[in-house]
């Protein structure tokens, strides 16, 4: 049976992912893409005929409306502010209820933000919004795919767990805390395999591992045969307390406070994916552990893991 994929955003990393699977694993797919700008779609995808790129404004219903046409499923893949990320999808979901487009996978792939109020994480606010306007809806049903933090914003230079200089983990906490987490890749295959699934509706739970951070260490050493230093930086109390005092001094400067709002919520267990993960819908999907993570990168290419995702595809 035909299916049509609606990919907004479909320059970005991630949904590039998303598309790369959906062509190599769902042969039925045809792909209707959204952007801004059609010339930074390479080439090499645009030629082929199972894609069709639309370009336009994410804040126009007209554009919206044009693209989501004829699509059975639309995949946001937007990255932007909290306002765009509020508003833009708003837009994106009005022409889906217009056009009768029955599922819309928000912008999410993250930790479970229903257990967040307005305000706690200033990040996912976008989230909870974004699910209270679909749940709105009549004809368009929301489907949210959360997987954790991502298995290469873990590693990054930026997040602050890991240097690779040193060979140090830093944590907050008692470090026995879980973290949940997984790849790019493995989002972007569960992704595709939601789209491609018409029963798939509501919040759907991914993970590619849970592990601590003295288990990851331990991994770490087995892997590369070097055993690294674990450095604690205070408790999950003080983590808190240093995450507020930052945002509450200039709320404007998000990179000054984002890395450790994540960190707090990614270990004080208030948005932990379920217990029993519906990995198993998707049998064909193999979920990339830590370990396995580790195994595909030298220790000097783990920090760059994330700049590098999707740039192959």
């Amino acid at each position: 049976m035909a299916l049509t994929v609606g990919i907004a955003g479909i320059t970005g990393k991630f949904s590039r992912l998303v598309l790369k699977n959906l062509l190599q694993s769902h042969p039925e797919a045809r792909i209707r893409g959204f952007c801004r700008n059609a010339a930074k779609f390479p080439d090499h995808l645009r030629s082929s005929d199972r894609i069709t790129i639309i370009q336009g404004d994410a804040m126009s219903l007209d554009d919206c409306r044009k693209f989501v046409r004829g699509s059975d499923v639309i995949i946001c893949g937007y990255l932007g502010d909290n306002d765009f990320m509020i508003n833009a999808q708003k837009i994106l979901i009005d022409a889906c209820d217009l056009e009768a487009i029955p599922r819309y996978i928000a912008s999410d792939y993250c930790l479970d933000f229903t257990k967040l109020e307005l305000g706690q994480h200033p990040a996912k606010d976008p989230m909870k919004l974004v699910k209270s306007h679909l749940e709105s809806k009549s004809t368009v049903h929301g489907v949210h795919v959360l997987i954790g933090a991502f298995m290469e914003t873990f590693w990054s230079a930026y997040f602050g767990v890991f240097d690779p200089a040193t060979l140090t983990f830093s944590y907050w906490g008692e470090g026995d805390e879980v973290w949940e987490s997984t790849t790019y890749g493995t989002a972007a295959e569960y992704v595709a395999a939601v789209a491609a699934d018409p029963q798939a509706v509501g919040m759907q739970h991914f993970l590619g591992d849970r592990k601590s951070i003295r288990q990851i260490a331990d991994e770490f050493a087995e892997v590369y045969d070097r055993k690294p230093q674990l450095v604690r930086l205070g408790s999950k109390d003080e983590l808190y307390q240093k995450m507020h005092d930052i945002y509450d001094k200039d709320p404007g400067n998000i990179y000054a406070y984002l890395a450790l709002f994540y960190q707090y919520y990614c270990i004080n267990g208030q948005t932990y994916l379920k217990k029993y993960l519906d990995n198993s819908k998707y049998p064909s999907v193999k979920a990339v552990t830590f370990k396995q993570f580790m195994q595909s990168h030298t220790v000097e290419s783990l920090s760059a893991s994330y700049q590098n995702a999707g740039s192959d595809v």
